[in-house]
């Protein structure tokens, strides 16, 4: 396969005000590596890093492609996708989508200083575009031990084989497109930190079930959650408080750490003493058994 129809989305979904989007069509060369260095310095949300399948990937790519199978569920809890730990303890895995994007790619700083000097644990699922705009502070990021860099996909689209739209967001449209949305960013990932995610998330957290079973042959876990912690970073403080107080044992909230003008990082602050204090510890998804 030696191009590629790519769609790439220039806004962010913002859930308190609708979205827009505008949609391009790109034909991007197979390439047998991958210039990091390149994708970072573009920081375009139009132009998209290639990517050399390997092996594995490409073996899932010949048994998908062809076949005509149609989907038959779509949303955010739909089965293989994960959104809890399965545990009666009381553990909580925090997680914070890095969107990136024209209204997605600053950097909450003040949100990751508060979680690095209370020594608390978080899984950060990071979009290829927020790595172009935020390299330095991904390499941090990725070199602290607290925090445990996963998957967000390329372009932050929806993962479907049809192009089905959620928030506005028009998703993949094939088993090509699902592919380079989780594997051009997971090979970024690697590139620059040694690193390959063994979980994924994507964009508005929206697949089917065949986009589950592919993202599992290419060796991911999709992990959603169970408490939506700020509703793509609308939340005011208090509500974003309020929502962290309803987790329980084995919770996996959805919070963001790009929007740091939004409520999330005071919300998060004012949550977590009190779960503290009801006897909760924070742990990261890897090693924890997970259920849907």
């Amino acid at each position: 396969m030696s191009k590629l129809r790519i769609i790439s989305v220039v806004c962010l979904l913002l859930l308190a005000s609708g979205a827009y989007m505008l949609l391009y069509e790109q034909n991007i060369p197979s390439s047998d590596t991958y210039d990091v260095e390149k994708a970072i310095i573009t920081k375009s949300t139009v132009k998209k890093p290639s990517v050399d399948l390997q092996a594995h990937t490409n073996e899932v790519l010949e048994k998908w492609q062809g076949q005509h199978i149609e989907p038959t569920e779509w949303g955010e809890h739909i089965s293989g996708v994960k959104n809890r730990i399965d545990t009666e303890e009381k553990i909580i895995a925090l997680t914070f989508d890095a969107c990136g994007g024209a209204w997605g790619e600053k950097y909450d700083e003040v949100l990751i200083n508060f979680l690095k000097e209370e020594d608390i644990p978080a899984t950060l699922f990071i979009n290829a575009r927020w790595i172009a705009a935020n390299k330095e502070a991904f390499m941090m990021l990725a070199e602290e031990p607290l925090f445990s860099i996963q998957n967000h996909g390329t372009q932050h689209l929806p993962l479907s084989v049809s192009g089905k739209t959620a928030w506005g967001i028009e998703g993949t449209a094939s088993v090509e497109e699902i592919i380079h949305e989780i594997m051009d960013n997971q090979s970024l990932i690697y590139e620059l930190t040694g690193h390959s995610p063994a979980f994924f998330r994507s964009g508005t957290a929206h697949y089917d079930d065949l986009a589950v079973q592919i993202t599992q042959e290419l060796g991911l876990t999709i992990v959603n959650y169970d408490v939506l912690g700020d509703a793509g970073a609308t939340y005011s403080a208090t509500e974003v408080e309020e929502a962290l107080l309803t987790v329980g044992p084995g919770s996996i909230p959805l919070l963001h750490m790009n929007q740091p003008t939004s409520g999330t990082a005071e919300g998060v602050m004012a949550a977590i003493p009190q779960l503290k204090e009801r006897g909760f510890t924070f742990v990261h998804l890897a090693d924890q058994p997970l259920i849907d």
